[in-house]
């Protein structure tokens, strides 16, 4: 297995990376720069200058309108994108429902859905966590019964439903069937957010960002057309999306910027008359960080060099999943102590005491803290690698 680069890739991540600093507006480019929150806005402003370069989808087929990238270039454009801070695209839309609508859908779903999703002319959101149905997604009680008229009628209530208030569109996992497994009565379910019965109420998270919502169905009716791939195959199409979900949260590229702002921090930051990176304590903390992603990028390699050769994502996506989140979470734990007193910024509307690299580490330092629940939890990754990597039985 060859884990390096070749001349021409090398060529083209110096490509990538001179085009991501001529394409960025300037608003963004400052923003980025300090390693800022995006609004939305800002980031489908940013969608539409990838969809024009063609580079919006790169995990697309080009006969969809993907960008027609190997695996390979894919990935040294999705780390060149994080190593330079740009706005990270919603997923939703373009890594989740989008690829799966590729795989199970029929025509008329690809020619209605996806060059709307390529465009940033209609965003997405996620449907799958309930109150009492998280990592144990099964237990999902949100219904859609048929109505015996073409249409199902959809009750129950979805949570850390992220950027619904934003969303045109949401993918939905709902129970179909309440008879047999509880898995084999889930249908996948596409819903226009616009539809009578849909009520979206947001919450702000403790960093301050808008992100998640709470999202109740009261008699909304969907089309029986909406539904994609089989009735009663949601969880099918469930895990194959996780797959993908999971190898996103690897964000190699995004803890390496985060290092780079810690050592930025640390070098502007002063204790006993000398700087933070002239302590042989603290460089000895950053330099075991720089190992654990070091590792993890190798592991990511690996993965790369099986979908170079056509291998689609499989349980050992759980590891980059399980060690990404961790990774990112150590790394911004260490900001935040660099930072010190100033990592108690955040929701401090009237003083701004800190700046530049600096300003935006409490409030990422704390919507990071779901990275190892969301896409399914650490723990559920570890119960998969133990059974389908370790082959240990399960209780």
């Amino acid at each position: 297995m060859d884990l390096s680069f070749s001349p021409e890739q090398i060529a083209f991540r110096n490509d990538v990376r001179s085009w991501i600093q001529g394409a960025m507006p300037a608003h963004i480019k400052a923003k980025a720069e300090v390693d800022g929150n995006f609004s939305m806005d800002e980031v489908m402003e940013w969608h539409k200058v990838l969809y024009a370069k063609g580079w919006v989808a790169p995990n697309w087929p080009d006969a969809v309108g993907g960008a027609g990238l190997d695996p390979t270039c894919r990935y040294i454009l999705t780390e060149e994108l994080e190593l330079a801070g740009t706005p990270q695209l919603s997923p939703f839309g373009l890594a989740m429902v989008g690829p799966l609508i590729i795989q199970f859908g029929n025509d008329a779903q690809k020619a209605r859905y996806l060059p709307k999703i390529l465009a940033g002319e209609e965003k997405w959101c996620q449907g799958y966590s309930e109150p009492n149905a998280g990592s144990d997604l099964a237990s999902l009680k949100t219904s859609a019964i048929d109505d015996g008229k073409g249409n199902f009628v959809v009750n129950g209530q979805k949570t850390w439903t992220t950027y619904a208030q934003y969303a045109d569109w949401i993918f939905c996992l709902v129970r179909t069937d309440n008879t047999g497994k509880k898995q084999e009565g889930i249908s996948f379910l596409l819903i226009d957010m616009k539809t009578k019965g849909i009520d979206v109420k947001p919450m702000l998270t403790i960093g301050g960002t808008p992100a998640f919502c709470e999202t109740f169905f009261e008699d909304v009716v969907v089309p029986k057309e909406n539904v994609v791939g089989p009735l009663g195959g949601g969880w099918m199409l469930a895990k194959a999306l996780l797959g993908h979900e999971r190898t996103l949260i690897a964000a190699v590229g995004w803890s390496q910027r985060t290092i780079l702002r810690i050592k930025r921090i640390a070098a502007e930051t002063y204790l006993d008359g000398k700087s933070l990176l002239d302590h042989s304590s603290f460089r000895s903390r950053i330099a075991r960080l720089e190992i654990q992603l070091r590792a993890h990028q190798m592991t990511n390699y690996r993965a790369l060099a099986g979908a170079q050769l056509g291998k689609a994502p499989g349980p050992e996506s759980s590891i980059l999943k399980l060690r990404g989140s961790e990774i990112l979470q150590d790394a911004l734990d260490l900001a935040m102590d660099v930072m010190g007193h100033n990592g108690l910024e955040w929701f401090n509307e009237d003083v701004d005491t800190v700046s530049g690299p600096e300003k935006w580490v409490p409030s990422m330092f704390n919507y990071t803290r779901a990275t190892t629940i969301y896409g399914g939890s650490n723990e559920i990754q570890k119960n998969i690698l133990a059974k389908w990597i370790l082959g240990l039985p399960s209780r």
